[in-house]
C-alpha cells in the first residue's frame, strides 16, 4: 500500500498560486480591451455590468480562499483511498490535464442539463456583454463541482499535479472571453476551445443553446455531439435575464427561483423534475402549461357567451 499523504504535508509542499500570479496580466488585458473598446467605439463594455462581474469575481476569490482546505482534504481523501499511484513526473502533468479536461467537459455539460447544477453556473452566463471581465463571473458555490473531478484523484494522479493542472485549466478560460479575437487557424479551431467556440457557448440564440462545453479542448464536443461552429454574431446572456447588477442576486437568483418552484410542487416527482430536469425542458413544460391554461380560459369565456 502506498504511503498516505496528510493535508499538512500537501500544504507544506507550497502549491504555486498560478492564478494569483497571473492576476495582474489578466486585469491589464481587461483594461486594454476596455480602452480599445472605448477608443474604437466597439461598445464591448457596460460599466455596471463590468463592476458586477468584478464584484462576483472578488466574492469567488474570498469564498475559494475559505474553502480551499476543505477541497484539498476531499481530493486527498480519495487519492489516499486507492492502492495505485501514477508517477509524479513530467508526463503525468500532460495525462492529468487531458483527463481533467474530460471531467470538466462533463461537469460543464451537467451544469447546463440539470437545473440544480445550473444554479451553480448561471452567474457566469448572466451577462449580455462578452469581454474578458465576464470570465470573472464565477459562482460562489461552484466549489461543489469538485465531486466531478474526484475521478482524477481516484486515478492516482498526485494532488499537486491535480491542483496545478486545475489552475492552468481555469486560467485558460480567461482569454477565450473576448470578441476581439476572430477565428484562428483551422488546426487550432479543430482541437482547442477558442474565443469563437466559446462565444457560441455564451449565446442565447436557439441554435447555439447548450453547445461547446469544452474547457481547453473542443474535441470532446466533437466526439459527443455538442459542437456548434460560430455562424453569426451571437446574442449573449440567458433566456430569462435576471435584470439586475446586484452581485448577490446574480449569484443566487436561480436558487431563489428553484425554491419558489419547490414550494408549489406536488409530490416528490415534481421535486425531482424541478431539481434535475434541464432548464430547457422545464421551460418547454412551463410554456405548454401556460398554453393549456390560456386555451382553457379562452374556452371558458366562449362558453359564457
Amino acid at each position: 500500500m502506498p504511503e498516505l499523504i496528510t493535508i499538512q504535508e500537501l500544504i507544506d509542499m507550497g502549491l504555486p498560486p498560478i492564478i494569483i500570479y497571473a492576476a495582474p496580466v489578466m486585469f491589464s488585458l481587461v483594461f486594454i480591451e476596455w480602452g480599445l473598446s472605448a477608443w474604437r467605439k466597439w461598445d464591448l463594455y457596460d460599466t455596471k455590468d463590468f463592476w458586477a462581474s468584478t464584484a462576483i469575481g472578488i466574492g469567488n476569490i474570498i469564498v475559494s480562499s475559505v474553502t480551499k482546505i476543505s477541497i484539498f482534504a476531499l481530493v486527498l481523501f480519495f487519492y489516499n483511498l486507492v492502492p495505485w499511484r501514477i508517477p509524479y513526473t513530467w508526463w503525468s502533468f500532460i495525462a492529468c490535464f487531458f483527463f481533467l479536461d474530460f471531467c470538466r467537459y462533463w461537469a460543464h455539460r451537467v451544469a447546463h442539463e440539470q437545473r440544480i447544477w445550473w444554479a451553480t453556473h448561471v452567474p457566469h452566463h448572466s451577462s449580455e456583454e462578452y469581454n474578458f471581465s465576464v470570465s470573472f463571473r464565477l459562482s460562489w458555490v461552484q466549489g461543489f463541482k469538485v465531486i466531478f473531478f474526484l475521478p482524477v484523484a481516484l486515478a492516482g494522479f498526485h494532488p499537486v499535479v491535480f491542483f496545478i493542472c486545475h489552475q492552468i485549466a481555469v486560467l485558460y478560460q480567461f482569454w477565450i472571453h473576448t470578441e476581439m479575437i476572430d477565428k484562428l487557424p483551422r488546426p487550432i479551431e479543430f482541437f482547442f476551445t477558442t474565443p469563437s467556440h466559446h462565444r457560441v457557448h455564451h449565446a442565447k440564440d436557439d441554435h447555439y443553446l447548450d453547445k461547446n462545453y469544452g474547457s481547453t479542448f473542443i474535441i470532446w464536443d466533437r466526439m459527443f455531439g455538442t459542437f456548434q461552429p460560430e455562424l453569426n454574431t451571437p446574442n449573449y446572456g440567458i433566456t430569462k435575464p435576471p435584470e439586475s447588477y446586484n452581485p448577490v442576486y446574480l449569484v443566487f437568483h436561480e436558487f431563489i427561483a428553484i425554491w419558489k418552484d419547490l414550494k408549489k410542487a406536488d409530490g416528490w416527482r415534481e421535486w425531482a423534475f424541478i431539481l434535475f430536469a434541464s432548464p430547457a425542458e422545464q421551460a418547454r413544460v412551463e410554456k405548454e402549461n401556460q398554453s393549456q391554461e390560456t386555451a382553457a380560459a379562452h374556452a371558458g369565456s366562449v362558453g359564457e357567451e
